[in-house]
C-alpha cells in the first residue's frame, strides 16, 4: 500500500508540475526534464508514469476536466442560480488552480488537442444545458434565447480567464457580479429576478 501511495503522489506531483509549466510557458516550450525536475523526481520516474509529453498532457486535461465537473455539480436553488454560482466558482478557481488553467490552455491548442482536453467544449455544453433547464423551470424571460445567453456566458468567462492572466482583478468577484447584474434583468423571468443573487450564493465562493 505504501508503494502504491508513493506512486500516486509521484504521478500527482508530475501532473501539477506539468500543469504549472504548460500554463506558464506553453505546451510546446515545456520540456519533460524541466517538468520532472520541478516535481522533484527523476526522468525515469516520469517515463514510468507517462510514456510521452502528450500522455502527460492528457493526464493534465483529465484532471482539469474532473475539477470543472466538481464546479458544475454543486447544488443551488434552481438551474439559473446554479449557473451563476458555477461561473463564480470557475473564475475564482482559475485564479489559483494551475491545473484548471492549463486544461483550458490545452483545449485552445488545436495542434496538441488530446482526448478529453476539450475543456471549453465541456464548459459550453454544461452552460447550454443549465440554461435549457432554467428555461424548462420557467426561470427565463419569454423573449430570452438559450443559445444567445449561453454564447454571452461562455464568452465572458473566457474573456475573464484571458484578462486575468495579466491582471488578477478580472478574476475577482466584482467583474462577474457586474456582468450578471447587467444580464439578469434581460434574461430572467421578472417574478424570479428578486430571488437571484448576481454575486453567487456558495459559501465556498471566497478564494
Amino acid at each position: 500500500m505504501a508503494k502504491q501511495e508513493r506512486a500516486l503522489r509521484t504521478r500527482n506531483a508530475l501532473i501539477e508540475s506539468a500543469a504549472e509549466l504548460f500554463d506558464r510557458d506553453g505546451y510546446e516550450v515545456a520540456s519533460l526534464s524541466t517538468i520532472s525536475a520541478r516535481a522533484g523526481v527523476s526522468n525515469g520516474a516520469l517515463h514510468f508514469h507517462f510514456t510521452s509529453k502528450a500522455a502527460l498532457a492528457d493526464a493534465v486535461a483529465q484532471a482539469a476536466a474532473q475539477r470543472l465537473e466538481l464546479i458544475t455539480q454543486q447544488p443551488a436553488d434552481g438551474a439559473l442560480q446554479a449557473l451563476i454560482d458555477a461561473t463564480h466558482a470557475l473564475v475564482q478557481t482559475l485564479d489559483h488552480d494551475a491545473v484548471l488553467r492549463a486544461g483550458f490552455g490545452l483545449s485552445d491548442n488545436k495542434e496538441q488537442a488530446h482526448a478529453g482536453a476539450d475543456l471549453r467544449g465541456q464548459w459550453r455544453e454544461w452552460v447550454e444545458g443549465a440554461l435549457a433547464r432554467a428555461d424548462r423551470e420557467g426561470a427565463l424571460a419569454p423573449e430570452s434565447s438559450v443559445r444567445d445567453a449561453a454564447t454571452a456566458v461562455v464568452a465572458v468567462t473566457a474573456g475573464l480567464e484571458t484578462l486575468g492572466r495579466q491582471d488578477e482583478w478580472w478574476l475577482s468577484h466584482t467583474p462577474l457580479s457586474r456582468f450578471w447584474a447587467l444580464l439578469l434583468p434581460r434574461l430572467a423571468e421578472s417574478s424570479r429576478l428578486d430571488a437571484l443573487v448576481a454575486s453567487g450564493t456558495r459559501a465556498q465562493m471566497t478564494p
